[in-house]
């Protein structure tokens, strides 16, 4: 490849598919394009601040709840909060930018935007190239609200950076966003309402994980409004006024959009290319190929929009781009709420046609080690009647993201729930419910 490969984004999956680039040919002329900062969303405004915000406030509940722990608590400090979520998450890509020309990848800071096929502009350098990887991420997406368009509100790059606590916040979106900030702000002493369309919390998750955390936000105080539709929102008194559709309207002084995000598609050019780009995103094919010389991966492409799948969609591209033949497998996509009990899911957790099996955490052995009185949460298994495998599975409780993953990879690898029934699950702990959970499946 004379010419090389140009990378147009530098978030979490162009980063990656840099390094796994490197790994296969540490010799090819790579290019990076990135307008912001180096590490992208993740990194400075999402998945980073965000986690680092939840846990000091997650400590502290589970002291609460830990006969001997709560007495000796002094509270939040809210100014340590911040600061500690500025160490981790500051707005300086400085390591990052680094840790990329270090590996012989040239950083090219600005807007880039295709002028025809194997050439990339960006400001007045025109970067000719023989391979396109593009990781362009995503954007908010806006809910189709009378009023919204002309109100200066939070979105979730807002709510992540703020440094003082709103008095009240209405959350209007009850997804993983929505769910994660509007317990963060309740547990900080703001007033919360979360406003949420559908009929239960957490809408990509199995509805009975939905119902529990909308119980749990409901214990410590936040108002949740489910099957609200927001009709319109202005502001009133000293804040906003949203209209709910057949319920009470919501006054409060800061307003968090939380609804989502889609592909960033538009300004780079893309119509210059022979690509097939829909509401979904950039389309590729299993091998992440957009087209004739491109390939793309993260949330441009629409598949999944979390971190973890733009890694691994950028390991799968970068080994076709070096001339190998990787092929993307979607079956066992992995995704954490990481609300306090954690959400985790894998995997088809429909439940159409599938043998289904659930045991409550409460009834381990962990659960009464853990807090008094105990937290609430459940393991649900799906597994395929002919096959005797797994298809899905939901985890809610303490760290849930973490002991999903053995059921991440009987997913993947199709292990048979007669193996998973005869895995020895250490005691005493949260993943024994797997156990419980398998062996009650009606196979």
């Amino acid at each position: 490849m004379a010419k090389g490969v140009v990378v147009l984004g530098g978030g979490v999956a162009g980063e990656s598919f840099v390094a796994a680039l490197r790994r296969h040919d540490p010799d090819v002329p790579l290019t990076l394009v990135e307008r912001e900062l180096v590490g992208g969303e993740c990194s400075y405004w999402a998945c980073i601040p965000s986690k680092t915000l939840l846990r000091p406030l997650e400590i502290l509940f589970h002291a609460r709840v830990a006969p001997g722990a709560k007495e000796a608590l002094d509270g939040a400090d809210i100014a340590q909060i911040f600061w500690w979520r500025d160490q981790v998450a500051g707005q300086d890509d400085t390591s990052q930018a680094e840790w990329v020309t270090s590996r012989g990848v040239e950083l090219v800071r600005g807007d880039g935007t295709v002028t025809e096929p194997g050439v990339v502009r960006v400001g007045d350098r025109n970067l000719e190239h023989d391979a396109l990887v593009v990781t362009t991420g995503s954007v908010p997406l806006a809910p189709q609200i009378a009023g919204l368009d002309k109100l200066d509100y939070w979105g979730s790059r807002e709510a992540t950076t703020a440094s003082e606590v709103p008095k009240e916040i209405a959350v209007v979106g009850g997804g993983a966003v929505g769910c994660e900030l509007a317990q963060f702000y309740g547990r900080l002493g703001s007033h919360v309402t979360l406003v949420q369309s559908g009929e239960h919390l957490l809408p990509r998750v199995e509805r009975e994980a939905g119902d529990v955390l909308a119980d749990v936000l409901r214990e410590e105080g936040v108002d949740v409004r489910l099957s609200a539709r927001t009709s319109s929102v202005e502001r009133g008194g000293s804040g906003f006024r949203l209209e709910i559709e057949d319920q009470d309207p919501v006054q409060a002084s800061n307003l968090l959009i939380a609804t989502g995000r889609k592909p960033r598609v538009e300004g780079f050019g893309f119509e210059e290319l022979d690509l097939t780009i829909g509401k979904t995103g950039i389309e590729v094919d299993e091998r992440l190929q957009a087209g004739d010389g491109v390939w793309a991966a993260g949330d441009v492409t629409g598949v999944a929009l979390f971190t973890h799948v733009g890694k691994y969609q950028a390991r799968v591209a970068a080994a076709n781009v070096a001339g190998q033949d990787a092929r993307a497998d979607y079956r066992a996509i992995p995704a954490v709420i990481f609300t306090d009990p954690q959400v985790a899911s894998v995997g088809d957790v429909s439940g159409e046609g599938a043998a289904v099996s659930s045991f409550p955490i409460t009834s381990t052995s962990r659960s009464a080690t853990y807090s008094r009185p105990k937290r609430p949460g459940f393991v649900k298994l799906f597994a395929d009647r002919d096959r005797g495998v797994l298809t899905g599975a939901v985890a809610v409780g303490p760290e849930a993201g973490e002991w999903l993953g053995q059921l991440t990879l009987a997913v993947r690898a199709e292990v048979p729930v007669d193996v998973l029934r005869d895995t020895i699950q250490p005691f005493p702990t949260f993943s024994e419910a797997i156990f419980f959970a398998a062996r009650d499946l009606d196979l």
